[in-house]
């Protein structure tokens, strides 16, 4: 999967299915099931290392981890998480990025962030560097947000954010990852942008659909996000539980009215 052929699936209106992965095994699970894309995310600070939010995790694990996904993946666009603070200003980012491509294996770098980014996507992208960008609930921003609430819900925020999401396709972002935002906001990105909209809380109009592999499964510790959807119950496998949620994206009935934002 390139992301020539995931502009394909956009174009064909053929949805995208995407979902996070931290290890060699369970990425040789999702790669035989047909997931289109991976992200290896910093949300391992929280299903694997136990920390109760992202902002612990190095360049190091993501390293650690993007190696052990590669290993067991040979079809699925791996993405990788920047982590905290590892891309502040546009030489750290090139720095962090490099590294996640050479040492890591990361085929697309991500980042969280809006217009403040756009100097910093140009820079990685004009040295061969893909990048996805990432609007909405960030959850690295998380104690500068208020916690984790949808964003976008107030005009002013809805403008914001169609405004960053031109400027980082401008800039040269190939992906957008957009989470916990009004699905009509979403929806509106999601038609007007050339490059394809990952959503994950955001409605069922984006171009594809991404979730927290263990949310998905239904194990990780506490509470799952009410976007989120456990699809193991009804299939009573992992394999299977994996195939029903790429063909609930595939078909459109995930996500639904209950895990959407007004």
């Amino acid at each position: 999967m390139t992301l020539t052929q995931l502009r394909k699936l956009k174009a064909a209106g053929e949805k995208m299915t995407c979902l996070t992965a931290y290890d060699a095994s369970f990425a040789h699970l999702l790669d035989q099931a047909g997931i289109d894309i991976f992200i290896v995310g910093d949300s391992l600070g929280m299903v694997i290392q136990g920390h109760d939010s992202t902002l612990p995790v190095t360049t190091h694990d993501m390293i650690y981890h993007c190696q052990q996904v590669y290993r067991g993946s040979q079809r699925a666009l791996l993405v990788a998480d920047m982590p905290f603070m590892s891309y502040a200003t546009p030489d750290a980012a090139l720095e962090t990025a490099a590294r996640l491509m050479r040492e890591g294996q990361a085929q697309v770098v991500k980042l969280e962030g809006g217009a403040w980014l756009v100097e910093t996507v140009q820079m990685l992208t004009e040295r061969g560097i893909p990048v996805c960008a990432h609007l909405g609930l960030t959850p690295q921003s998380v104690h500068q947000i208020g916690g984790y609430r949808v964003q976008g819900r107030t005009e002013a925020e809805a403008e914001r954010l169609r405004d960053d999401a031109l400027a980082l396709q401008a800039a040269g972002a190939s992906l957008l990852v957009v989470e916990c935002m009004p699905s009509d906001l979403a929806a509106d990105m999601t038609s007007w942008l050339e490059i394809p909209v990952i959503g994950i809380g955001a409605g069922a109009a984006c171009d594809g659909q991404v979730l927290v592999l263990y949310d998905m499964l239904g194990i990780t510790p506490g509470k799952i996000p009410s976007f989120a959807k456990n699809f193991l119950p009804e299939t009573g496998t992992i394999p299977a539980a994996i195939e029903a949620y790429i063909s609930a994206v595939k078909n459109g009935t995930f996500p639904g009215p209950e895990h959407t934002f007004k």
